[in-house]
């Protein structure tokens, strides 16, 4: 699958609060470890994994406005997104809810060019200042899509050039499969890797073959 150096990735990722062992360990998943670390923070640019949202959302523990801010900048860069996803399938699924609940104000921040109050994470609003510029256009789009009857394939109508969902459909995760094809209009799903909430097991080397 070719040409995914050429855009961006809609991943939804997200820190998680962390709790400390009677003994004061860190405990917290592996995923925030990392995210919070200075290997992300500060990571080479890489072609193939370069992402629509700014670490400052990624990094921002308001799972609300770390979503929000994902999803806006989602939409603004909608025809830049080549792939869609989030770590386990329910992730992904979250956000698509998420949309449905928030189209509305997305679209009113976009078509102004100003930025949902709810939204105050000072580094947040600091980088979105940069971003979010008025675009009625974009915005009346995203009223027309997300106001119609259905949502089946509403990631390929909103993201027209995703190529794959990016996402773990493995184990528990394998009962959404079905609600991400409705949602996909049956694009392939990418499981790169074999993991749960604290580490990595291993690779899938043949990642876009059909979910067992």
């Amino acid at each position: 699958m070719g040409g995914l150096d050429k855009g961006k990735a809609l991943l939804f990722l997200f820190i998680k609060s962390e709790t400390k062992t009677p003994s004061g360990l860190v405990a917290r998943p592996v995923l925030t470890s990392y995210y919070k670390s200075e290997q992300f923070k500060n990571r080479p640019h890489d072609p193939y994994n370069v992402y629509t949202s700014p670490d400052e959302a990624i990094l921002c523990p308001d799972s609300f406005q770390s979503m929000y801010t994902q999803m806006l900048c989602g939409l603004i860069m909608r025809h830049e997104v080549l792939r869609v996803g989030a770590v386990f399938a329910s992730g992904l699924l979250r956000a698509i809810r998420f949309l449905q609940l928030n189209w509305a104000q997305l679209a009113h921040d976009i078509s102004t060019g100003t930025l949902n109050p709810k939204i105050t994470d000072p580094a947040i609003t600091e980088r979105m200042a940069q971003i979010l510029k008025p675009n009625p256009e974009l915005a009346n789009f995203i009223i027309k899509e997300c106001s119609g009857e259905t949502w089946e394939r509403i990631i390929t109508r909103i993201w027209p050039n995703t190529k794959y969902l990016d996402v773990i459909v493995t184990g528990a995760m394998a009962q959404y499969i079905p609600t991400l094809n409705y949602y996909s209009g049956g694009l392939p799903l990418a499981c790169t890797m074999y993991a749960s909430s604290e580490c990595y097991f291993g690779l899938n080397l043949n990642p876009i073959c059909q979910p067992l």
